[in-house]
């Protein structure tokens, strides 16, 4: 479909680089610094595979230039595909967001790029379905960070951004085992509880100020990240208690934008916290020692 932005934004710097800027029609030419003057970018980490490059993806589709944020050299190709898809500006950074530092450094990063910020997805994150003993002190230190740390510190420094520009949208990546004491997530769901409560709160703090934050709370993505059997996923799917990433990403923004607190998607996801809201804590112990889950 053609775009006269996109178009006039391909096509000006081109001519400007092999004629000279008096050749260049007026009007495109301040067209052109017109439109950069008021384009505001659209960040989102972990945006180099599964949902987090889908919500790269209906970013883009929305018109959004991004910083496509990764710990993985493939952001590069990603952020390639989403430019030749979508003819938007799609900047790849390779980052390790498991830092105690890394939101300062990538917040410091952008505004010495001159790239201001409208969208901030809190979505980079790691899984083990392991005990918390078991698992090294390195994971346990790295998810700590990924999940708490980075993300509230990214909304801290984009947040005053976006309030001293009337305008913004921060969407937080938690999950349904934020309401649940998972055995085996003991970090995984403890570290989600905690984006759960820290999105309501800045949520309430924000929305009068015309920043919007969200939490999204889904339960089973398809992303092969549980070890589902192929049988079970697509079972999984028509049912409809498993979702795919870009459905998710597509709830997650849409409830961004309207300035919901939090979404969980799914009535599936709904009927297994209340079920799991029943079972006492010697119960989840029976479970266990039968090795039920």
């Amino acid at each position: 479909m053609f775009s006269l932005e996109a178009w006039v934004r391909e096509i000006v710097p081109m001519l400007c680089l092999y004629l000279p800027t008096k050749y260049v029609p007026l009007h495109f030419q301040k067209l052109y610094a017109e439109m950069e003057s008021k384009k505001q970018y659209a960040i989102v980490t972990g945006a180099s595979s599964g949902i987090g490059f889908q919500y790269a993806r209906v970013l883009a589709e929305k018109g959004y230039p991004l910083i496509m944020v990764s710990n993985e050299d493939a952001i590069v190709e990603k952020a390639e595909q989403v430019r030749e898809e979508f003819a938007v500006e799609a900047i790849p950074l390779v980052r390790d967001l498991g830092t105690p530092d890394a939101a300062k450094e990538l917040h410091g990063y952008c505004r010495s790029q001159g790239w201001p910020v409208e969208v901030l997805v809190n979505n980079a994150g790691v899984y083990h379905d392991r005990d918390f003993l078991d698992d090294s002190e390195a994971f346990n230190e790295l998810i700590l960070h990924l999940h708490m740390t980075t993300p509230a510190m990214l909304t801290y420094y984009f947040g005053q951004d976006m309030v001293k520009q009337g305008k913004g949208y921060i969407l937080n990546m938690s999950s349904i085992t934020s309401e649940i004491a998972v055995q085996r997530l003991a970090t995984y769901s403890a570290t989600k509880a905690f984006l759960k409560n820290f999105s309501r709160s800045t949520h309430v703090e924000l929305y009068h100020k015309g920043v919007y934050v969200t939490a999204v709370r889904p339960g089973a993505v398809n992303t092969g990240l549980y070890n589902i059997r192929q049988w079970a996923t697509k079972i999984g799917l028509v049912l409809g208690y498993i979702t795919t990433p870009e459905r998710l990403a597509r709830r997650g923004v849409r409830a961004l934008f309207r300035g919901r607190a939090q979404v969980t998607p799914g009535v599936w996801n709904h009927i297994l916290l209340f079920l799991v809201a029943l079972l006492p804590t010697c119960a989840l112990r029976l479970i266990r020692r039968w090795k039920i889950f």
